[in-house]
């Protein structure tokens, strides 16, 4: 699933125009090729030394090491970009504290930052989208995930899937996953009365 969602990936920005790789994603600060290039990093090796000069540059924050990370690597022509992420398709590769499925959950959530913030979401395909709100759901630390939803039950309404106990939210499968990860504006394809909890959060 991770190789399909990064072939999904790459087969999408394509069909983007040139410009559309510098346009915003919504990813705070990040543009459409500093997320591809956050991606791709996910399939090969970096130096412990650079990731290690990255974190002492942004004050030990990991979270401002990674947006280093993509900022830098952002900078590389789109063409060279593409051709990153398509051999890096297949890769088996597991940065330290990954998992297969956050590795998943990564490239999925991205994936929508790209095409929510430049058009319709699309469909992501039913057992991706099944693992990575299994997975999202529980992630805490810098994403917040799980706090975010405490004390809520989400409902998909296109799948049959729900997670939690307390106040509703429901809506497609694909909104939930992106208002967990803390995405605003995916509560607009979301009804319920802990839509207002989400969006205080």
């Amino acid at each position: 699933m991770v190789a399909d969602a990064r072939a999904n990936l790459a087969g999408y920005l394509e069909m983007l125009r040139p410009e559309q790789w510098d346009a915003p994603s919504l990813c705070a600060e990040w543009s459409v090729r500093d997320v591809v290039a956050h991606v791709i990093q996910a399939t090969s090796k970096v130096r412990v030394t650079v990731i290690v000069n990255r974190v002492m540059r942004r004050g030990f924050s990991l979270n401002g090491a990674i947006a280093t990370g993509a900022k830098e690597h952002g900078e590389m022509p789109r063409e060279l970009l593409l051709k990153q992420l398509r051999w890096g398709i297949n890769s088996e590769m597991c940065p330290p504290t990954a998992t297969v499925d956050s590795l998943l959950g990564d490239v999925v959530v991205h994936t929508q930052d790209i095409r929510r913030a430049l058009g319709p979401p699309g469909a992501v395909p039913e057992e991706r989208l099944r693992v990575t709100l299994g997975h999202m759901r529980g992630v805490d630390g810098i994403l917040g995930n799980k706090n975010r939803i405490r004390g809520l039950t989400l409902r998909a309404t296109d799948i049959d899937w729900s997670s939690g106990s307390g106040t509703e939210v429901a809506g497609p499968g694909e909104a939930l996953l992106m208002a967990m990860c803390g995405r605003q504006s995916a509560l607009a394809d979301l009804v319920g009365d802990g839509v207002a909890i989400l969006r205080a959060r």
